[in-house]
């Protein structure tokens, strides 16, 4: 069934979970700042404040950054040095950053904040807390950041609406000065000190915010995935003998035994399966492999959410920042900030992503042809050659796995060098999270085809199919009409799309049958 995030989530020292970002970021619960947390910050800000006072140049505190960290910066300018910090590096360019984005970096900003490793003053830590509450949204745009030394550029426009600069939308109308939003807000505009601007700037909450609501995503994708097949299996009068237990226990991969538990339960019970049975056994034998080997594919995508959902909880953990105020109070220059881990994430993903819509489409393309649907009319059509039926769903599924598939190529593989050399490697990171975000929107899109296809079909079919299929089904027969004269069939597809963004197939599947894997 869909989960119930919670209302409200409270940041503090330890790690945030994926459904508490995804609260926030998606769901607008409000954030609550625990009380040891701020203790720890205001503790960890005297060292800070000590280390101002030294006349030995300390990294992030007294001194420039990246190519320029050799140069110290007398006390008087060290406020104009964080202010230009987070002006200079607010250089985002192209389109808008969605809300969702925007709030999980913001979210992830704070909670590092939270940690007490940053250096930060409390009020840095409360004034983030009320501008996201407020839901004034920064406006942050596509292109910036190189996914090292963090998501710099997309973190500099969050930061420069703190000090009461920059644009933002405030719940969604339209653009306006942050001076503007702050006031009507009630919220006093920062004024950074030493090592505060470069703090605010300094992780990877864009990319890890994305694949926390990737993971989210494709969590659902994967269950609809099964339900899809089961439906794909009834629809084509295939058999569900290959996805037996015992089966795929021979291969211990638990996503595989997952995925086949589900696409048996979804097609349980069908008559249409039953009384097909006999004849499959005598003519077919063996389904293709895109219906055969399914659970396989799923299976071994969900194996790979599973190990990316490690990497995500891991770095909800980290306090990544450069400097950090370590725990026994020395300020130390480190590597946490390069985005590489998350990258690789983000980019398994997006491969495992394009091969699952991949499957989906071979399989919807059995059905529009009558040498391998199985009785049915060429394209599902109501009267084939007047009518074209599916035919044209097909292609928008082929363009889509087709652009999926060049988003397979991995971002992190290539890196261009930075800051006069300093910064020379870096892991794109944001880029793998930007692509990904297009390829869940794909596989949803090609699965919802894939649905909208099979329930044709099965419906063209005589008997009664399984409760499972039969109730997702009925679910989608609420915002689209059953099989007949071809009509418009962008709307329909769009309308299946949004159940499949919604929850609704799969929680009507799931209501029916009980809760899948």
């Amino acid at each position: 069934m869909s989960p119930n995030y919670p209302t409200s989530v409270t940041v503090g020292i330890g790690a945030l979970s994926i459904e508490e970002v995804v609260a926030v970021a998606r769901h607008g619960a409000t954030v609550n700042i625990d009380e040891a947390a701020l203790a720890e910050v205001a503790k960890t800000r005297d060292r800070v404040e000590e280390l101002a006072q030294d006349p030995t140049p300390v990294y992030g505190i007294s001194t420039g950054f990246g190519a320029l960290a050799r140069r110290h910066i007398p006390e008087e300018m060290r406020a104009q040095l964080q202010l230009s910090l987070v002006r200079s590096h607010a250089a985002g360019s192209g389109p808008e950053v969605e809300q969702e984005v925007i709030r999980a970096l913001m979210l992830l900003r704070l909670s590092t904040l939270c940690t007490g490793r940053t250096g930060v003053r409390p009020v840095v830590v409360e004034t983030y807390a009320a501008v996201l509450n407020a839901n004034i949204h920064p406006v942050v745009r596509e292109y910036g950041s190189l996914g090292c030394s963090g998501d710099l550029a997309p973190l500099a426009h969050c930061a420069l609406a703190l000090l009461g600069e920059g644009h933002v939308r405030v719940d969604g109308g339209d653009i306006q000065d942050s001076a503007e939003a702050l006031a009507a807000a009630g919220i006093e505009p920062l004024k950074l000190r030493e090592k505060e601007g470069l703090a605010l700037i300094n992780g990877t909450d864009g990319m890890l915010g994305q694949l926390c609501l990737a993971i989210t995503d494709l969590r659902a994708a994967a269950k609809l995935a099964d339900v899809a097949t089961a439906m794909t299996v009834e629809g084509l009068l295939g058999t569900l003998v290959v996805f037996a237990d015992d089966l795929q226990q021979l291969r211990p991969h638990p996503g595989q035994a997952d995925a086949a538990y589900n696409i048996r339960t979804v097609a349980d019970g069908s008559a249409i399966l039953a009384a097909a049975l006999e004849d499959f056994k005598k003519t077919q034998v063996q389904d293709a492999y895109s219906v055969r080997c399914a659970p396989q594919v799923a299976g071994g995508f969900r194996d790979t959410l599973a190990h990316t959902t490690l990497v995500a909880e891991r770095e909800l953990a980290a306090a990544v920042d450069n400097p950090v105020v370590a725990k026994d109070g020395r300020v130390s220059s480190n590597g946490n900030f390069h985005g590489a881990p998350v990258a690789y994430a983000l980019d398994f993903l997006a491969v495992v992503t394009a091969d699952l819509a991949s499957i989906s489409e071979r399989r919807t393309d059995r059905f529009l042809d009558p040498a391998r649907n199985r009785g049915l009319n060429a394209f599902l059509a109501d009267d084939p050659g007047v009518d074209s039926g599916h035919m044209i769903a097909q292609y928008t599924q082929a363009g889509i796995v087709s652009e999926l598939k060049r988003n397979a190529n991995p971002a992190s593989a290539d890196s261009i060098p930075s800051s006069a050399m300093q910064e020379d490697h870096v892991s794109m990171g944001w880029t793998a999270a930007r692509k990904l975000r297009k390829s869940v929107d794909g596989l949803q899109r090609v699965l919802a085809i894939e649905v909208l296809t099979a329930a044709r079909a099965i419906d063209q079919r005589e008997g009664e199919p399984a409760a499972g299929t039969a109730a997702v089904i009925q679910q989608l027969r609420s915002e689209v009409q059953g099989p007949g004269v071809d009509r418009f069939l962008s709307p329909e597809i769009e309308a299946t799309v949004a159940m499949v963004k919604s929850g609704a197939l799969v929680d009507a599947a799931e209501k029916a049958v009980g809760e899948l894997r």
